[in-house]
């Protein structure tokens, strides 16, 4: 076992943990007043009960064939032994993936992943989901895509370099532009035709509440994403340190070209527009963290903050009300970056001469992602909203549903209480 790699890999868990409260602030700040508390438990209630289920099952589904810390989860799920359902409490040194740390160590670093993943897709219904229904959605979509989906990019074994998206189509996916992005951006699309518009929903009529909240969860989420790239080498090596930079450089520049939109098209770059720009840039970098050298971060960078700011109005267009724009993000933000490593990846790019199949590797993988997990979303969306309700009533819409859903408010100072 290696102390210093196994150190960094636990601290890099430690910072995507982060995000997630990083996102409740993100998305808390977006909404208005009186549905603040509801948009934030909606990530801190995936935190828990995803937390909960990678353990049960999750990273046994996601990684069926790793290592030999069998208890953590019931191994291939049929085939169950006492050991596999985590009654004996097995420590073992086994190797990760990468050979050089314990397999504990992995599992808590993938389990951030499965959390903050099932948490962005909150963003696309806020002021008007039910608690329980969303508990009830994120499980399921968890279990049949989620760990299905990142065993297909993230599943490394001693033999193979990952699941089928990067082993056998070879597509190249460094830290989750499709296992996280890609596939909760899908989702959110989903979700939002399933519960429909808000009421009132038009340009300009939905004003983030709280700007400082929203800075202080990019900010957040920011310093967390370090871990999150640089933590998927799972080494403290020189890959580690591009993944750094790079994380620096993208986000930096698609700030930059994220309010440069907005001066043009408004005349002023907005605060919520830098925080924006930080996010797509994170997000457009992730899959080509450590396929790209520093400049070409900034130009992916700049090239994501501009089309995501554009893209953000195709809600408008289309008629689907995603309402903290997860797809303009998360879904345009991970093809991008999924694409641009067949268009300019070292060693792989068109750019450079190396033919379009990278590309095209790319492109498949990014398309399987988001077909599956945009049909089942879909699916698992519809029956809730069938069955128990998704949607709270058009009253607790309007007038904010945070005493309704969880008998709180956020600013209950402002009415003179104690």
């Amino acid at each position: 076992m290696e102390q210093g790699n196994t150190a960094f890999v636990l601290f890099s868990a430690a910072l995507v943990l982060l995000m997630t409260p990083g996102l409740a602030f993100f998305y808390g700040g977006l909404v208005k007043a009186k549905s603040v508390v509801s948009m934030m438990m909606l990530s801190f209630g995936s935190l828990a009960l995803i937390a909960v289920l990678w353990v049960l099952y999750g990273y046994a589904i996601t990684f069926a064939d790793v290592g030999d810390v069998g208890w953590i989860g019931i191994p291939h799920i049929i085939g169950i032994d006492t050991a596999a359902l985590g009654l004996a409490a097995q420590v073992a040194d086994a190797a990760a993936p990468a050979g050089s740390i314990p397999e504990l160590a992995f599992v808590a670093f993938q389990a951030t992943f499965a959390i903050i993943t099932v948490a962005l897709i909150s963003g696309a219904i806020a002021d008007r989901a039910k608690f329980g229904a969303w508990m009830v959605f994120a499980g399921l979509w968890a279990t049949l895509v989620y760990f299905p989906v990142a065993g297909w990019v993230f599943n490394f074994t001693p033999e193979d370099d990952g699941g089928w998206i990067v082993d056998k189509l070879g597509a190249i996916d460094f830290a989750g532009g499709t296992a996280v992005h890609i596939n909760a951006g899908a989702a959110a699309l989903a979700l939002a035709i399933v519960l429909g518009k808000r009421f009132g929903f038009s340009k300009g009529i939905m004003q983030p509440h709280n700007v400082p909240l929203t800075l202080i969860g990019a900010s957040l989420l920011w310093f967390g994403w370090f871990g999150f790239n640089a933590g998927s080498q799972l080494a403290a090596d020189g890959v580690a340190a591009l993944a750094v930079v790079n994380t620096i450089a993208a986000p930096a520049a698609a700030m930059l070209g994220w309010i440069t939109v907005e001066k043009i098209r408004h005349g002023k770059g907005t605060s919520i527009g830098a925080a924006s720009g930080v996010i797509a840039g994170l997000v457009a970098i992730t899959p080509a963290v450590a396929s790209v050298e520093p400049v070409w971060a900034i130009v992916l960078g700049l090239i994501s903050g501009v089309v995501c700011a554009l893209a953000i109005d195709m809600k408008f267009s289309f008629g689907f009300d995603d309402s903290l724009d997860v797809v303009g993000i998360h879904l345009v933000g991970g093809v991008i970056g999924t694409l641009a490593i067949g268009v300019f990846g070292t060693g792989v790019g068109a750019l450079f001469g190396f033919g379009f199949g990278q590309l095209w590797a790319q492109l498949i993988g990014a398309g399987a992602v988001l077909i599956y997990s945009f049909v089942m979303a879909l699916v698992i969306g519809f029956a809730i909203e069938k069955t128990m309700g998704f949607r709270v009533r058009a009253e607790d819409e309007i007038a904010g549903i945070d005493t309704v859903v969880h008998g709180e408010e956020a600013y209950a100072f402002a009415r003179g209480k104690d």
